[in-house]
């Protein structure tokens, strides 16, 4: 908990922000944030994501050991060691996302390594701005695009407009894809 305090600080600071202003810009109570800093609570993961979101930084550089100051300037080099989970619109869905670039979410390209559930809510879709291009890696997928669905394996790829509704699952195990998105507006706010 108190780690994740400081590193919550240290972002603030970095981003030149008092704790009155980050509270009033992520809607929480001044106190409340406080006690989040001082390790006196832990915020839930939608908190956590609009912190994140409002000091330019991913969820998961909120609660990883990642060095503050360094993310993306103008050139990334993520190794092979260096998993940083990330926290999107599809992981209460049950997506994980590991990012493969240290760029932050103002940039317009974001690669991931993507795992698929075998079950997902039948009523889920996510859309947002830009494209996405998805290149399976392992496993099997079936993957919904508007009314389109595609069974796709290891070596396939889809190109397509993300503002289409769209989800995927796995078909038997485990399934990981490269995942490349574009926005060119950057609202990754309900990115899948």
């Amino acid at each position: 908990m108190r780690e994740l305090g400081v590193r919550l600080r240290r972002y603030r600071n970095v981003a030149g922000l008092t704790l009155e202003q980050l509270a009033a810009q992520v809607g929480l109570d001044k106190g409340y944030l406080s006690r989040i800093e001082n390790g006196k609570r832990v915020p839930p993961l939608a908190t956590l994501s609009r912190l994140a979101a409002a000091l330019g930084v991913e969820a998961a550089a909120l609660l990883s050991r990642t060095k503050i100051g360094s993310t993306w300037r103008g050139v990334s080099v993520v190794r092979h060691d260096e998993k940083r989970p990330t926290v999107l619109g599809g992981t209460t869905f049950g997506y994980d996302y590991f990012a493969l670039s240290n760029a932050s979410p103002a940039q317009a390209l974001q690669p991931f390594l993507f795992s698929f559930p075998e079950q997902i809510d039948k009523y889920v879709f996510f859309q947002h701005e830009g494209e996405e291009l998805l290149y399976v890696l392992t496993g099997k997928i079936e993957w919904h695009v508007g009314g389109q669905k595609f069974f796709l394996e290891s070596g396939d790829t889809v190109h397509f407009d993300s503002r289409i509704p769209h989800r995927g699952r796995s078909l038997a195990g485990k399934a990981t894809a490269l995942v490349i998105m574009y926005s060119p507006e950057s609202t990754n706010d309900n990115l899948a």
